[in-house]
């Protein structure tokens, strides 16, 4: 099979978690971050980010995760380790801002402004936000041959 036979990647639309209770799940996330609700079902929850979304469903069955996490994007982490430890996350240790929540699901979070990523500024305007990026990310996209 040759590269244009291939599908490609393109980004990812939605991360599901695993939790013990949709309630409890929504109130612990709620306790850090600042979202929107996307739509909620009896054992599922959809915590909306723009174009993308957490997908909360009921039932964890496997236990704490060690290296498997995905990494969270935020405008300004500055608060978000006081936060976490107030709503009962189980920080990790290491260089980066990596938690446990509640069921065990290991959450990274970084800052918009010091990462390749990049939401357009339709997303941007829709989800309120004016975000500026670092010159050390605006150098990491310039060098893939993507204009910031």
């Amino acid at each position: 099979m040759n590269e244009q036979t291939r599908p490609h990647l393109v980004g990812v639309n939605h991360i599901a978690l695993e939790v013990g209770s949709i309630d409890e799940a929504l109130e612990f996330y709620g306790r850090i971050f600042t979202f929107t609700l996307r739509g909620r079902g009896q054992h599922s929850a959809f915590i909306d980010m723009g174009d993308q979304f957490i997908a909360l469903m009921e039932g964890r069955k496997q236990s704490t995760d060690d290296g498997r996490h995905f990494g969270l994007v935020v405008d300004d982490r500055s608060r978000v380790r006081e936060l976490a430890e107030a709503a009962g996350a189980t920080m990790l240790e290491g260089s980066r801002m990596d938690f446990l929540d509640p069921w065990g699901n290991r959450i990274q979070v970084v800052e918009y402004r010091d990462l390749q990523f990049t939401k357009t500024p339709a997303v941007l305007k829709f989800m309120g936000l004016d975000l500026e990026k670092s010159e050390e990310a605006k150098a990491e996209l310039r060098k893939k041959g993507i204009e910031y």
